[in-house]
């Protein structure tokens, strides 16, 4: 996340925040600035590879039942996670692509039912320049709060010391270094070597091509869909017809990750029942989630139905 807002400050240098030159300054970091492609490929593909590192880190806490124990760092790392979710969704915005302008219109539209908050986000009643401008700003600040927030995340973790497999609290503790510290680097280093795969070669489409076309108000696109690490909350948009039920829940999701209702799971009476049926219970979770994401990039053509139950 250091490296990312590293190069996305270099980026700024040639940013213009203004609806109006804002697609022909990202095309001119493209096309005319040297290695200029580059560090925006660097700096979009860092992000997905971001959200992949978080994804799988939460899926280990999950798998190992770290909430029940490690409150504290579970509560900051969720924070970080939406408040990575926000800063991503307004970097999203800022190459002023017709994908760009219509995902904001249609993810702003779905906090209409509160009071207030449109305006006072956007500036407006619709996404215009000041728009841009405002997230813009919010997209340069927020990943500096996220750096205080991962030194937070840290600092809790270490007072009680990670979780394991086993579930096994024991006073045996293995040094950083130069174990953990060399395997953390062998781990950075073939995760850096896919970053500059991805960016070079470009082995998987991660960006629409409908972001490559400047804004339209008049036009909407065929088919809005988000980056891949939102497609998951997009699905369950998709299938709640209410705009103000889909927000509902949305953050339904979310508080209850928050709450205590995860702990009832892992009381005495309950954890001998469910310890046998633990890997399927998780399995089925990541399951949900997939399925969710495939739903979230389908296009739901007239007359599709959708049957739950």
């Amino acid at each position: 996340m250091c490296y990312n807002n590293t190069v996305g400050i270099t980026l700024a240098f040639r940013y213009t925040s203004e609806a109006s030159c804002a697609f022909a300054s990202v095309q001119h970091l493209v096309r005319e600035v040297a290695a200029g492609w580059e560090f925006r490929m660097l700096h979009a593909t860092t992000a997905s590879f971001v959200f992949l590192c978080i994804l799988i880190h939460m899926s280990r806490g999950m798998y190992n039942s770290s909430y029940s124990y490690l409150t504290t760092a579970w509560m900051s790392g969720l924070v970080l996670y939406l408040l990575t979710i926000a800063t991503a969704f307004l970097g999203y915005v800022l190459p002023w692509g017709q994908m760009s302008f219509w995902g904001a219109t249609v993810i702003t539209n779905l906090l209409s039912p509160i009071p207030y908050l449109v305006p006072w986000l956007l500036g407006g009643y619709y996404v215009s320049d000041v728009t841009l401008k405002r997230f813009f700003v919010l997209h340069f600040i927020l990943p500096f709060v996220g750096c205080i927030l991962i030194v937070l995340h840290i600092f809790y973790l270490h007072l009680n010391g990670s979780s394991n497999p086993a579930g096994i609290d024991s006073a045996l503790k293995v040094a950083f270094y130069p174990h953990m510290l060399m395997t953390d680097a062998k781990c950075l280093s073939y995760l850096i070597g896919l970053i500059f795969l991805q960016t070079a070669f470009g082995l998987i489409e991660l960006s629409h091509p409908d972001n490559s076309i400047p804004v339209n108000r008049f036009v909407t696109p065929l088919h809005i869909v988000p980056e891949w690490y939102f497609l998951a909350y997009y699905a369950v948009l998709k299938v709640i017809p209410s705009k103000t039920g889909g927000l509902l829940v949305f953050m339904l999701s979310h508080c209850i990750k928050y709450s205590g209702i995860q702990r009832i799971f892992e009381k005495p009476t309950f954890v001998y029942k469910l310890y046998e049926y633990h890997d399927i219970h998780f399995g089925s979770r990541l399951l949900n989630v997939s399925l969710y994401g495939i739903h979230g990039s389908d296009s739901c053509w007239p007359g599709t139905c959708l049957v739950t139950g």
